[in-house]
């Protein structure tokens, strides 16, 4: 038995942290990564799609995401089975509840609203663990499986979402894992997918996440994928297979030099897919003014071109201070020159950005408007 399992679609994101040229498009990403997804399972000859939680960033959206959602899922041939999350509880304003999701769910696409066993295909059940609320004060996948009894010839998929004691942060609604694995060995379960770490994750043979289909931080390690999963008797297959299109890079650079700043440059020019790439940059070293100035203006080109490019101020520290002569050719007098001194002397304080900003402005005017 194949199926694709994925999680954390969280539809209707809003990264505001974006522009407004960039937001549009990266919402729409997230809906065709549904797109996409069906296209894996049906390549794959998958009996259906497990979603494990956070469907939808919230219960409170648009009506307008909840149709383009069932616009895309409407091109996807298997059956779809989703697990509301802690972004999607199914609480007294759950979106799974709201006119527009139940007058709209196309009639392959359903909801995993109660805990424990669900058939979902001929010899195939899944043992799922909704959320309810924003803050459970318990195991659910435990308590999905309290009474879950073994049962030959059936294959059996635990649905879950959370996150695994020792893994990520400790809470109440933490996932034991070996109360899980316990539970697989006895025959009880064949496989857990489980939601909410966004990067995928193997944490046993029988015991995984998949990760969002498109990244949502750029302290994930490796999202963008969805898995293909066979189980066939005692054997279990996990194939990771990409299906994100964006990508967000934290990169470090030391900037000493001119060079440095030209390597930067050509860094910046070699990454593909621009507009849906998103780069937070943390530099370190010491530049002159001039330097400076033409690495801003770099960074100014780079982001007519990039879904974002940003100075990650809290990693960077970047020392700028006037080369010798750097402003002696521009006939400073009178206030002007006064000016630059004070600027310069300025650049020796704790808070010097400000006076930075100002020389590397003049600078550039001063050459013709870019360096």
């Amino acid at each position: 038995m194949r199926f694709v399992a994925t999680a954390d679609w969280q539809l209707g994101m809003t990264a505001h942290y974006l522009g407004d040229e960039a937001r549009p498009r990266f919402a729409q990403a997230r809906i065709d990564a549904i797109r996409s997804i069906g296209r894996v399972a049906a390549e794959r000859d998958a009996a259906f799609i497990l979603v494990c939680g956070d469907v939808f960033e919230s219960n409170q959206l648009d009506r307008a995401v909840v149709a383009r959602t069932f616009d895309a899922l409407a091109d996807v041939t298997v059956p779809v089975w989703l697990l509301p999350g802690n972004h999607d509880p199914l609480d007294a304003a759950s979106i799974y509840r709201s006119r527009e999701f139940v007058e709209g769910c196309p009639a392959h696409v359903h909801v995993l609203d109660t805990p424990g066993l669900h058939t979902v295909d001929h010899g195939v059940e899944i043992v799922a663990a909704p959320w309810f609320s924003k803050a459970p004060l318990t195991d659910l996948v435990a308590a999905a499986l309290a009474d879950v009894e073994p049962r030959d010839g059936i294959v059996r998929i635990v649905a879950g979402h959370g996150t695994v004691l020792g893994i990520d942060r400790d809470n109440p609604a933490g996932i034991n894992e070996d109360d899980l694995t316990a539970a697989i060995h006895s025959g009880r379960a064949d496989f857990a997918v489980l939601g909410d770490r966004h990067s995928t994750t193997r944490v046993t043979d029988r015991i995984w996440y998949p990760g969002a289909p498109e990244v949502t931080s750029r302290r994930e390690d490796d999202p963008g994928n969805v898995l293909v999963v066979d189980v066939d008797g005692t054997s279990v297959t996990v194939d990771p297979v990409p299906v994100g299109t964006w990508s967000y890079v934290h990169h470090r650079a030391e900037l000493s030099s001119a060079a440095d700043v030209d390597e930067l440059e050509r860094w910046l020019a070699e990454l593909p897919a621009k507009h849906r790439t998103a780069v937070w940059l943390s530099l370190t070293g010491a530049l002159s003014i001039g330097e400076k100035a033409r690495l801003d203006t770099i960074l100014d080109a780079a982001r007519d071109l990039f879904a974002l490019v940003d100075l990650w101020e809290r990693h960077s520290d970047l020392v700028v201070t006037p080369a010798d002569g750097e402003f002696g050719d521009l006939g400073l007098t009178g206030f002007a020159r006064a000016a630059v001194d004070e600027l310069t002397r300025l650049l020796e304080q704790d808070d010097a950005q400000t006076a930075r900003d100002a020389l590397g402005l003049l600078y550039r005017f001063s050459h013709g408007g870019a360096a």
